[in-house]
């Protein structure tokens, strides 16, 4: 019998257990969600609550600080990311359908 790991998705850690898994400040998460670089989900008492992936977007949001990029620029980059991950998915459909033709 094998353990099933949670959805990636499913907002599992509060503010402070990510604070500490990443190593950083509470107000630096609170500060990523202001400027809309990771946007956890919020409780039914709106407290912020973050996936697995949440965590991945602030560790990747910290290795873009490191090399010099501030929030804004963080944002965008990631902004850019997502609309070349939905090119990518609609050139594979487009390509897929024209192999069924």
């Amino acid at each position: 019998m094998t353990a099933s790991l949670p959805d990636e998705s499913l907002p599992l850690y509060t503010v402070g257990q990510v604070a500490d898994l990443v190593g950083v400040q509470q107000a630096f998460l609170r500060r990523l969600d202001q400027y809309d670089v990771v946007s956890p989900a919020r409780s039914s008492g709106q407290q912020r609550r973050y996936s697995r992936v949440d965590v991945g977007r602030v560790e990747a949001a910290l290795d873009l600080i490191d090399e010099g990029l501030t929030l804004a620029g963080v944002r965008r980059v990631f902004e850019l990311q997502a609309e070349i991950d939905a090119l990518k998915a609609e050139l594979a459909q487009a390509k897929r359908a024209a192999k069924t033709r």
